[in-house]
């Protein structure tokens, strides 16, 4: 029995040993190739990604460059040599620096040997790009005008203060040089993988397999015809006769070319057909050298396997009253021991049953709370004094009794499902329900906790631990009463009210504190700080203002909520609990839009007239000290018109000062119509107007004042009948740095009315700067 046991063994170990190597090898060739398509996808995407990284760079580069030139045609054909040599720099990141102008001839070069004075790049592909798009380009690889090298421009257009092209600066890159296409053709992946840079018109830039450059792929066929269409991913190109190979391609962003690597599966995949050669021979030597000895071992282990099977069996039937002998072999004598353990526990726990049992009851006599013990079935076999005071039942009445019977009808079938699920997961069970009592109401509440008594292999029982909360309850009810009170109230305030804990998580908020921030009908739980942007004299008042900063008491704030609503606020905050891990801050936002529209209100009637609704004197004023303070930095100076209607007192004597009030009004409209918005317009009071043009200049406000004086005097009223109007002397002056101030500047334009009422009035007279003294 043993030989065959011990020949099913070794034919068991030798087929499994085949299978598992055969799937490990299959397994681990499928994972070689996973890898092998991963990290060859992941070369081909660095890869692009650094040539992409590279080509924006000198692209990014050059183009600023080319922003910080000066290029106007005459000083780039002047100093384009100069201009290049301070770029010298750039010769990092190039291997050589042109820039040639409009009609594509070269002005310079760096280095200075690849300067043609006669080069006309008007033909070539970039140039014709960048003349034409007029933005940075990276051209296609092209034989260069140095012995027919290959190399990519990379190319910016220059533009003259006019925004017009007058010419290019172009850093070449040579696909055959000591720069980064070198360090790109050294990439290997494995030992025989390589990585090769192809254009979308299937021309090589270059190979890292024989460093071939400008020249078509031999082979369009296959993975590579998509790759020219556009795919990006990792194929397994086979072949019929030879070894495939793992190809990634990765498209880039910057140029039409893509990156492709090659790994040829013959190197991907020589670890697991090194493997599999070794582990056959590793197989078949260790089962010549192990298949005997496994016989020998076989027969010598067995034997006290069966001399404990005898015990154990003599040990359950009691014609053995001593442990079983711990012999044989390490795993055997575990078991051996692990019996008697399991015996000698069981014995010790039934004799300990009895003890535990009387030392609860004595325990548990004196309880200031409710215990009851019940068994598996959930019949009562315990119960204390202190329950059986709460049931107001005796001992008797209750042992042996359901204890879900003392549960509330409405509550049993929760009570029932969690005592359940606490017997058969040996968890606990908490939960708040009602018990019967012989005392009025008729129930008490009460707080629950059950655990299972257990053994390893059974449960006995549970423990519930009773206590009365009905007084609690009570206590509980008439908070939420107050605190409910205290909502109604809050709510139907004006004022928005909010807490909000330390970080900002809103805890409580009325109506009213709802609509300002316009987060729904809810907004405990979200963050106040992230809600709102508060401002207070126009800076934004950061969430440590309000954390870490003292109370505020009535101060005028701006809110701007998630929606982009904006509300003008008097907001007041209340820290409660500083310092503890509860505090609180305390939020009262009233609406301010009120005090702040009368602000605004008076803030008008101070500055404006109340009859025309133009400016008074004392804005027209500070409006002229504004443009005096502006005066010595202004290439064209501000112009002061000052208005005086003519015949304006028999409008007033002939029709009335509701007809002379009309045609103020009107004259302020004509007056306000035909000017910019940048101008001001103002009534200095009866029939004076004045107008600052800023920026203006004399010759201008000329004309603008002719073609006033002549819309006043086509202006009539109607009124009765008859007809009135007016028209008007308007006196010019510029507004000088010389002058002293605003009385200097209107003296000098009432003069000009002044001259033109004595001419015969409806007339416009300009009255220059006088010459300073100092130029006499």
């Amino acid at each position: 029995m043993a030989n065959r046991a011990v020949t099913l063994v070794v034919a068991f170990v030798l087929v499994t040993a085949v299978v598992v190597a055969g799937i490990g090898a299959v397994l681990s060739r499928a994972e070689l190739e996973h890898q092998a398509h991963t990290q060859v996808e992941a070369v081909a995407g660095m890869v692009a990604g650094e040539l992409d990284q590279k080509l924006a760079l000198r692209r990014d580069v050059l183009s600023q460059v080319a922003s910080d030139i000066p290029a106007s045609e005459v000083l780039l054909r002047n100093r384009a040599r100069v201009l290049l040599r301070q770029q010298a720099p750039l010769l990092k990141l190039f291997d050589g620096l042109f820039i040639l102008d409009a009609n594509g001839a070269m002005l310079a070069a760096n280095p200075l040997d690849y300067l043609i004075p006669d080069f006309d790049a008007s033909g070539r592909s970039y140039f014709k790009d960048v003349s034409s798009t007029l933005v940075p380009i990276i051209s296609e690889p092209f034989a260069t005008h140095l012995d027919g090298r290959p190399g990519v421009m990379v190319a910016a257009p220059l533009f003259d203060h006019r925004n017009r092209f007058t010419g290019m600066i172009g850093g070449l890159i040579l696909l055959k040089s000591d720069n980064f296409m070198r360090d790109f053709t050294e990439i290997r992946v494995g030992d025989l993988g390589y990585l090769r840079l192809i254009t979308r018109d299937g021309v090589i830039l270059a190979d890292g397999r024989d460093g071939r450059v400008m020249v078509p792929v031999e082979d369009r066929g296959g993975s590579l015809t998509r790759a020219l269409e556009g795919f990006e991913g990792t194929l397994h190109d086979r072949k019929e006769k030879q070894s495939g190979n793992i190809v990634a391609y990765q498209q880039m962003a910057q140029v039409p070319w893509f990156v492709t690597v090659v790994w040829p599966e013959s190197d991907a995949f020589a670890s697991v057909n090194r493997m599999r050669d070794a582990f056959s021979w590793t197989l078949l030597a260790v089962l010549a050298v192990l298949a005997p000895l496994a016989f020998w071992f076989f027969h010598r282990l067995l034997r006290p396997l069966r001399n404990l099977s005898v015990e154990i069996y003599q040990r359950h039937t009691g014609e053995r009253q001593v442990p079983v002998s711990e012999t044989g072999g390490q795993e055997i004598r575990d078991v051996a021991r692990v019996f008697n353990t399991v015996r000698q526990e069981r014995d010790e726990i039934l004799r300990s049953l009895t003890e535990r049992e009387a030392f609860f009851r004595s325990l548990t006599q004196d309880a200031p709370i409710g215990i009851v013990h019940s068994n598996i079935l959930g019949r009562i076999e315990f119960v204390n004094p202190a329950l059986l005071s709460i049931l107001g039942e005796t001992a008797e009445q209750v042992t042996q009794r359901f204890l879900i019977a003392k549960v509330a009808p409405e509550d049993r079938d929760a009570a029932m499902a969690g005592w359940r699920r606490a017997l058969t997961r040996r968890s606990f069970y908490r939960g708040r329900l009602r018990l019967l009592t012989t005392r009025l109401p008729g129930y008490v509440w009460v707080d629950t906790m059950t655990s299972v008594i257990e053994l390893p292999d059974q449960a006995l029982g549970t423990i519930t631990i009773v206590r009365d909360v009905t007084r609690e309850m009570r206590f509980e009810q008439a908070i939420r009463e107050e605190q409910q009170r205290a909502d109604s109230i809050l709510d139907v305030l004006q004022e928005g009210v909010l807490m909000v804990d330390k970080v900002g998580l809103i805890r409580y908020a009325n109506d009213a504190a709802g609509e300002f921030l316009a987060l729904g009908d809810d907004c405990t739980g979200h963050n106040f700080f992230d809600s709102v942007t508060i401002r207070f004299d126009d800076q934004v008042m950061a969430p440590d203002a309000f954390q870490e900063g003292e109370e505020i008491d009535n101060r005028y704030v701006t809110l701007e909520n998630a929606q982009g609503q904006v509300h003008d606020i008097d907001l007041t905050m209340l820290h409660l609990r500083r310092g503890e891990k509860q505090e609180r801050l305390v939020f009262v936002l009233r609406d301010d839009s009120e005090r702040r529209r009368e602000e605004e209100r008076l803030s008008w009637e101070a500055t404006h007239d109340a009859l025309t609704q133009l400016l008074n004197r004392r804005a027209f004023t500070a409006a002229l000290l504004k443009a005096l303070a502006d005066a010595p930095h202004q290439a064209t100076p501000a112009v002061l018109m000052m208005i005086d209607l003519d015949h304006f007192k028999p409008v007033n004597d002939q029709g009335g000062h509701l007809v002379g009030d009309d045609l103020l009004k009107r004259l302020a409209e004509l007056f306000q119509d035909a000017v910019r918005q940048s101008d001001t317009v103002a009534r200095l009071g009866g029939d004076e107007f004045a107008i600052l043009l800023p920026g203006c200049g004399l010759q201008r406000a000329e004309a603008l004042a002719e073609t006033l004086r002549s819309r006043v005097e086509a202006l009539k009223v109607q009124h009765d009948g008859r007809s009135f109007g007016v028209t008007v002397c308007i006196g010019l002056t510029p507004v000088s740095a010389g002058d002293n101030g605003p009385r200097e500047v209107i003296t000098r334009a009432d003069e000009g009315c002044y001259i033109a009422k004595s001419r015969g009035r409806n007339a416009v007279v300009s009255v220059p700067v006088p010459p300073d003294d100092t130029e006499n």
